[in-house]
């Protein structure tokens, strides 16, 4: 069985902030693939809302 590109490589390095290219803090639910700070900065434009 062949391992494809993309699966080949794991590991908090492979992702980044498709935004700052940061990899800590990484929101990666609903493959957004945005850290912390930027998704602070975009979550309006992305219909989330703050509750609480």
């Amino acid at each position: 069985m062949k391992v494809r590109p993309e699966e080949k490589y794991k590991g908090k390095g492979t992702r980044k902030c498709r935004i700052c290219g940061a990899s800590r803090a990484l929101i990666r639910e609903h493959g957004l693939y945005v850290c912390k700070r930027c998704f602070r900065e975009v979550a309006k434009d992305l219909n989330f809302k703050k509750y609480g």
